[in-house]
């Protein structure tokens, strides 16, 4: 382990090394990168970046030393709410991201389980489907997990679900969309399965949740979803994925104040004084607050819905683009911008073989199983190079069918 040097360096000699670090990162600025960084163009990195040295420093662990930070998570839950169609009841706060916003949803389903239900052993059902967050959750928080198949569409079995709410059900959970596959689960039915006992529905739109409402308006066609299907009480929703805000910014909506309260900590049963955190954290920065603020700004909806059109061009076009190519296929019927990939039984495309050799041509997926497959979140980030990732993928099939990749690991994830 290397200690840290005894003297200072100089500030340039910093920024080099820094700069020299990121060679093997991956290229999202190329638009090879399907996930992980969301570029909605020059203004707004422009933008973001500006109130980011607005922001460095500020702190929002006490907004009373900071009501700038106080006004701008107000503003930023309120456009969120209305995008998906919130009444004035409804409140939330900003989370550093879709894995807090789950968290903040499940504690507060427990608490209000709790307290308005005598649950001692807390449940969660839910589809297979679910983010990876609602097992942490769980695991975390200490609720059950009541884990449904989906159906051969990849959506929520709901009739499976049925069979597991019972009388300790604190919470189910909807998908608008997933992310494995992108379908989007039936969230009316979801909402009317929570209801039935009492629970929480919480609707996981950290995907779709800055998407939905703008395929909407083109005209796309969008189940029900969001506020107003009767029965949802708490959406999350990520600015940092397709509301191309920076990382790390999430909004947890709640339908009312008293369904927020339960996810708030409040102590003061120490010598600090008077202590209350609304989400995971407790110190929290003011810079991706700032970033996600001026970016909706600047966008409006107008520029939201011109970044959605583009990547539903993008997406669509990829998927038609696997189709055609014999060997591989599509899984599931996503109508929107995930898109994940197989090779066609008995075509011998191996998909991880297929994931190293696109990789190899700069192109870079997320590996899933079952079955193996690659996934894309397709963005705005992709406009341009659809063309070219079909070109390549066509030749990466014919290069690897019949061959099997030794790496079978489909890791998503930090463990060092």
């Amino acid at each position: 382990m290397e200690a840290l040097g005894q003297q200072g360096r100089p500030v340039d000699d910093v920024i080099a090394d820094l700069t020299e670090k990121r060679t093997n990162d991956v290229r999202w600025a190329d638009g090879k990168t399907f996930g992980m960084v969301y570029d909605g163009g020059p203004s707004v990195h422009d933008v973001a970046e500006r109130a980011a040295q607005l922001y460095l420093h500020e702190n929002a662990l006490n907004t009373q030393a900071f009501p700038s930070l106080a006004a701008i998570q107000r503003e930023v839950v309120g456009w969120t709410a209305s995008l998906l169609h919130g009444d004035d009841a409804v409140a939330g706060f900003l989370t550093s991201g879709g894995t807090e916003s789950i968290l903040c949803a499940v504690l507060a389903a427990r608490e209000r389980a709790a307290a308005e239900r005598n649950i001692t052993e807390p449940e969660i059902v839910l589809a297979e489907t679910a983010h990876a967050a609602f097992h942490k959750a769980a695991h975390n928080f200490g609720l059950t997990i009541r884990k449904a198949p989906v159906r051969a569409d990849f959506t929520a079995d709901v009739d499976a679900m049925t069979a597991m709410v019972n009388e300790n059900t604190a919470i189910v959970v909807g998908s608008a969309p997933q992310y494995p596959q992108g379908v989007q689960d039936d969230i009316v039915a979801i909402a009317e399965l929570a209801s039935s006992v009492g629970a929480n529905c919480h609707v996981d739109a950290c995907m779709g949740g800055f998407v939905l409402p703008f395929a909407e308006r083109l005209g796309r066609e969008v189940q029900p979803w969001d506020f107003r299907v009767d029965g949802v009480t708490t959406i999350s929703a990520d600015i940092h994925k397709l509301g191309y805000a920076p990382k790390g910014v999430s909004v947890i909506l709640h339908r009312t104040k008293q369904s927020r309260q339960y996810q708030t900590f409040v102590f003061d049963d120490w010598l600090g004084g008077f202590y209350a955190s609304p989400n995971m954290q407790g110190t929290r920065s003011g810079l991706p607050m700032a970033c996600a603020w001026a970016v909706m700004q600047h966008l409006g909806i107008d520029g939201y819905v011109e970044l959605t059109r583009q990547t539903l061009i993008n997406a669509d076009r990829m998927r038609a683009g696997i189709m055609a190519i014999d060997g591989v296929r599509v899984l599931g019927d996503g109508q929107f911008h995930l898109v994940a990939m197989t090779g066609e039984p008995d075509s011998g495309v191996d998909a991880f073989a297929l994931g190293d050799a696109l990789l190899r041509r700069g192109w870079y997926h997320d590996r899933q199983t079952p079955p193996d497959n690659l996934h894309s979140t397709v963005s705005n980030t992709n406009t341009g190079v659809i063309d070219d990732y079909l070109e390549d993928l066509a030749a990466c099939v014919a290069e690897v069918t019949g061959t099997t990749a030794d790496d079978r690991t489909t890791t998503y994830a930090t463990l060092e």
